[in-house]
């Protein structure tokens, strides 16, 4: 079990936490321990989406950075978007899909790194995207004031709802008979049959994430300390507890054999692990905490599926960063259509070391760079040339 979160101070944290049995009996002691940090982009991350073989990062810097956590490695990068990566949800380990502010949904293969559809999804920003169980359908929503809803089988627009306000996260249930809708601090919830809002849920403070623990009880975290369990039938809030010193940024729950989890990173550096128990009234418990000492944006939880939670991972090498690569500017078409490819789908191209060790300071070394750009300061290059030789001749 890794967790894994991104911070303004553009660095991507890997914890490996180690589930110890007490030989009083008592309950597992959680550990977690310092693993990798990774400086790869060059802005801060906004982004991270995670399966059983990789984590991916968005940031500001426009890439998606792929990393392949059972061998350790930087993967490489895909530079399609123009924009901030705003979200990013892996289905399986067959497809990623990725938002950003240039208002396109990539759907990407998981295997070979292709770009398999590229929609031009909203007329503003995407801010937030969420994947259907199934997985022929996925919700998104931006700046221009639409919930969308995608026919993933056929790549198209099959849905749009004016909501007359930006949200800027929408969710999914877990069997996929509801779904949410946030728009600062107010949670709208929406059934799936009638896709009409079946009732509100106000925060207290302007909403940061949200994750649902069970299909009727929806974790809500803020611009605030404390994270609150709501029922999505009643619209009351079962339980609140106080998780952190400063505003709760994401969260992320997971299952694993006798334990619920729910994870939280705060702007106060701190990742917390918490115990959930079965009645969702009792207040979790803390299972353990580390501190970054960075201002967290984002969180994941890497499962090792094949090895399980326990096992340490062998020292890696320094990683170099990977600048983002110049990309064609997408046509302006209308929201729904599909924006054609003019080129060939992006590959990372992989690279042959690990993650930087703990505590080792991240190296600088060359960036990738496309065909394109080549070209471009080619000519550049023969301008410059040119008008040197007009200058000397005069």
């Amino acid at each position: 079990m890794e967790v894994v979160a991104g911070c303004y101070e553009q660095v991507l944290f890997g914890f490996a936490v180690h589930l110890e049995s007490k030989a009083s009996g008592d309950h597992e002691k959680w550990t977690p321990v310092a693993d990798f940090t990774h400086h790869a982009h060059t802005a801060s991350l906004s982004a991270v989406a995670v399966n059983s073989h990789f984590v991916v990062t968005g940031s500001k810097d426009e890439t998606i950075h792929i990393y392949d956590m059972k061998r350790k490695l930087d993967h490489g990068a895909l530079v399609h978007h123009n924009g901030t990566i705003t979200c990013l949800r892996f289905h399986g380990n067959r497809h990623l899909l990725s938002g950003a502010e240039d208002g396109l949904i990539c759907v990407w293969d998981a295997k070979k790194w292709e770009c398999l559809k590229s929609i031009k999804a909203h007329r503003g920003h995407v801010t937030f995207l969420s994947i259907h169980p199934s997985g022929k359908l996925a919700l998104s929503v931006g700046t221009d004031k639409t919930l969308r809803t995608w026919n993933l089988v056929e790549g198209r627009s099959a849905f749009i709802k004016n909501i007359k306000q930006n949200a800027h996260i929408v969710e999914w249930s877990p069997r996929g008979e509801k779904y949410v809708v946030v728009i600062l601090n107010k949670i709208d919830v929406y059934q799936l049959d009638t896709a009409l809002v079946s009732g509100t849920i106000t925060n207290e403070k302007r909403v940061s994430s949200v994750t649902f623990l069970s299909e009727s009880v929806l974790a809500v975290a803020g611009d605030e300390e404390v994270v609150r369990f709501f029922d999505t039938d009643s619209l009351m809030c079962i339980c609140e507890f106080k998780a952190h010193e400063n505003r709760v940024k994401d969260m992320f729950s997971f299952e694993i054999p006798e334990h619920h989890v729910i994870v939280t990173a705060s702007s106060d550096g701190f990742i917390k692990m918490w115990q959930l128990e079965q009645d969702k009234k009792v207040p979790p418990s803390l299972l353990c905490e580390v501190n970054t000492s960075a201002r967290l944006t984002c969180l994941g939880v890497w499962l090792d599926r094949g090895a399980g939670a326990k096992g340490s991972h062998r020292p890696a090498a320094e990683m170099s960063p990977v600048s983002k690569e110049e990309q064609p500017k997408s046509s302006g078409k209308e929201s729904g259509d599909m924006a054609q490819e003019g080129e060939r789908p992006c590959k990372p191209s992989v690279k042959k070391c690990g993650f930087a060790g703990v505590g080792n300071k991240p190296s600088k070394g060359s960036s990738q760079v496309s065909a394109r750009k080549r070209k471009m300061v080619g000519v550049l290059e023969k301008k410059k040339r040119k008008k040197n030789k007009i200058r000397i001749m005069q």
